[in-house]
């Protein structure tokens, strides 16, 4: 079987062109792979589960006792070791879990509002 003369670049024509348009719609075109999809939507739903839960940190701090204290120790430490000290209040314990949370303990601290942070 004979193909016409114009086929061979026909179908070269084709493949760059497929590979063009590829290389454009993965870097300016917005195209993602199922990988780095599934990524962001792990990242998303992380941080959404975080924003869920300040307000439960929050209450945590009203109804715990030794709230004044705690606040104290967390006035007093210093911006880095902010995160640190409201972990070990206990306050940034995601429920069913036995470690605190550091992404929600500075979730945490932004919804206390501190004086000098």
């Amino acid at each position: 079987m004979t193909f016409p003369e114009w086929t061979k670049p026909g179908v070269y024509g084709a493949l760059v062109g497929a590979v063009a348009v590829s290389i454009l719609g993965f870097t300016w075109g917005g195209w993602t792979t199922s990988g780095d999809a599934q990524e962001m939507a792990d990242s998303f739903a992380a941080e959404q589960v975080i924003l869920a839960m300040v307000p439960v940190c929050l209450e945590l701090s009203e109804a715990d006792a030794e709230r004044t204290a705690k606040l104290a120790i967390l006035q007093e430490a210093s911006s880095f070791q902010r995160r640190n000290a409201m972990m070990e209040t206990g306050w940034a314990t995601l429920p069913g879990t036995d470690a605190p949370s550091r992404d929600l303990a500075n979730a945490c601290l932004e919804g206390l509002e501190l004086d000098g942070s």
